[in-house]
């Protein structure tokens, strides 16, 4: 591809440490700036994700001079608006950034276009169509299109279908020009669905044009699991059954449903969190080293990992997974209502909001090993991390001299709130008697870069460069609603689903039911 073959670097400052010194020394790590002109096309641009997310994302990338030196941004959607209403809509939106220098705004608000769109009819992507023409003569852009859907996912298939009706897909020469879609999660809600929108998008965009987002794989942690594992020789001998007595993967929220009730109703936990943002972070952990890294070959161990995960059945489902749903509670002083008293939920809805499951993963390197997973919301903190717990010591050669357990050995992988790595390990106390104590060790990402970028900048640029690492391929996606379906399909159509759903107060750690999974 033409980003892959000339790509301009950034300089930016990270902590790394020269092998002939044990003293940490700031060296330039490379950051990959955009090199080819495009247009990025961004559907429901008078929407919440395109307010929250995409828009601040580009406009961080401008004032950091990551964006490419061509480029125009395109917003689209049903409203009918000017170019100049569009430009001073994103302005009011981005006045709660801490800075917004007015020259600076000023051109890049002079690259925001606006062309109001109707999803279904042919005749508006034409009109698209010719304004693309009108901006890439102006911008000089080679073609290159990047098509964002910040819309609701039962517009996926439609858009897609029209984009490629409008010829907007085609790439000539992909060495030179290309056309790229993006697509937000839920990617189906469950197997059949989620085949249906992959087919459909490829009726128009072959599987190297499509970008399919999980922005947890854009967060710093996730990134350096994969280093973290590889890179170190002291890590990876020990990654397996031989030394590790369990992972715990923990995806815990604060929030509630806010106004996503007709979204979360259908969807629920599972759908919403496990199927993609779990399903990612276990496959990380639990993958075997690629031939290179390269997002094809970190694709393929993805999908291996996928397709050893021990399918439920009729015995295990229902020790090893507890579903719940918050009551109302006190969250940080504050009283909270229950999940059926939000606004637009059923009264008697019984979708869970909260899971924990035991799950293993049958292949050499796993076999025997638990991995808990674990998501809820409305629960005690914001919490996003993975544990890898060691086995204990084998044989104590302290049993004679201390009555204390020795504790195992963790090593922890905090992504939300405050990102940073932990190793857990003993040491002795100072004093005349050896008394234990356990230690950590650890590395902040908050405190080790001059410049970083958040999880959509991160997306972003991967989009404009071609490069598809953190994005989910077709056969994983597919892999994994193919174990979770199943199991979604199971739980709702089981008569005793009001009995077997566990109730927790809002602002606590979860069902307490959900305790005896890690103690089977």
């Amino acid at each position: 591809m033409a980003a892959e073959k000339s790509q301009k670097h950034l300089k930016l400052q990270t902590i790394v440490q020269k092998p002939d010194s044990g003293n940490s020394v700031y060296e330039p790590c490379q950051c990959i700036q955009p090199s080819d002109p495009c247009i990025i096309i961004v559907f429901g641009a008078s929407g919440d994700l395109t307010a929250r997310k995409v828009m601040p994302a580009l406009y961080k990338l401008f004032l950091n001079n990551f964006m490419p030196q061509e480029f125009a941004i395109l917003g689209c959607a049903r409203t009918r608006l000017s170019d100049a209403q569009f430009r001073e809509n994103m302005k009011s939106i981005l006045t709660d950034m801490q800075t917004m220098p007015p020259n600076a705004w000023n051109k890049f608000a002079s690259r925001l276009y606006y062309q109001s769109i109707v999803y279904d009819d042919i005749a508006t992507f034409n009109n698209l169509s010719d304004r693309l023409d009108i901006l890439t003569q102006k911008y000089k852009t080679s073609g290159n299109k990047l098509f964002y859907l910040a819309v609701p996912p039962f517009l996926y298939e439609t858009i897609a279908t029209m984009i490629g009706r409008a010829g907007l897909s085609t790439e000539a020469d992909p060495d030179k020009n290309w056309s790229r879609i993006v697509v937000e999660k839920p990617f189906g809600s469950n197997l059949q669905t989620s085949t249906a929108l992959n087919n459909t998008l490829q009726q128009s965009f072959k599987e190297h044009q499509i970008y399919r987002i999980d922005h947890y794989l854009a967060k710093e942690t996730v990134q350096n699991i994969l280093v973290f594992r590889f890179a170190n020789a002291i890590f990876e001998p020990l990654w397996s059954r031989q030394y590790i007595e369990y992972v715990d993967i923990c995806a815990a929220e604060t929030l509630g449903i806010e106004h996503r009730a007709g979204y979360y109703e259908k969807a629920g936990v599972l759908r919403d969190m496990f199927q993609n943002h779990i399903m990612q972070l276990l496959s990380l952990i639990a993958m075997e080293p690629p031939a290179k890294f390269a997002s094809e070959m970190v694709h393929d161990e993805k999908a291996k990992v996928f397709r050893s995960l021990l399918p439920f059945d009729a015995t295990t489902t229902e020790k090893n997974i507890v579903l719940g749903q918050y009551a109302a509670g006190t969250l940080n002083g504050n009283k909270v209502p229950a999940y059926r008293n939000e606004p637009g939920v059923d009264p008697q809805s019984l979708t869970p909001t909260y899971a924990m499951m035991k799950i293993f993963i049958d292949n050499w390197r796993w076999q025997g090993v638990p991995f808990y997973l674990m998501s809820g919301k409305r629960l005690k903190e914001k919490l996003t991390r993975i544990v890898v717990q060691f086995k204990d010591v084998p044989h104590s050669v302290f049993s004679t001299i201390i009555s204390e357990t020795i504790s195992a050995n963790r090593l922890t992988f905090v992504i939300q709130p405050n990102e940073k790595i932990s190793l857990t390990f003993q040491a002795k106390n100072p004093g005349s008697t050896v008394c234990l104590r356990s230690m950590n060790m650890e590395f902040h990402y908050d405190g080790t870069a001059e410049q970083t970028l958040d999880a959509y900048e991160k997306v972003l640029i991967d989009c404009m460069n071609g490069d598809q690492m953190l994005f989910l391929r077709q056969d994983s996606e597919e892999l994994c609603w193919s174990f979770f379906t199943p199991l979604i399909e199971d739980c709702e159509a089981c008569i005793n689903r009001e009995k077997n759903l566990c109730f927790y107060e809002a602002g606590t750690e979860g069902p307490r039911q959900a305790k005896k999974i890690k103690n089977r």
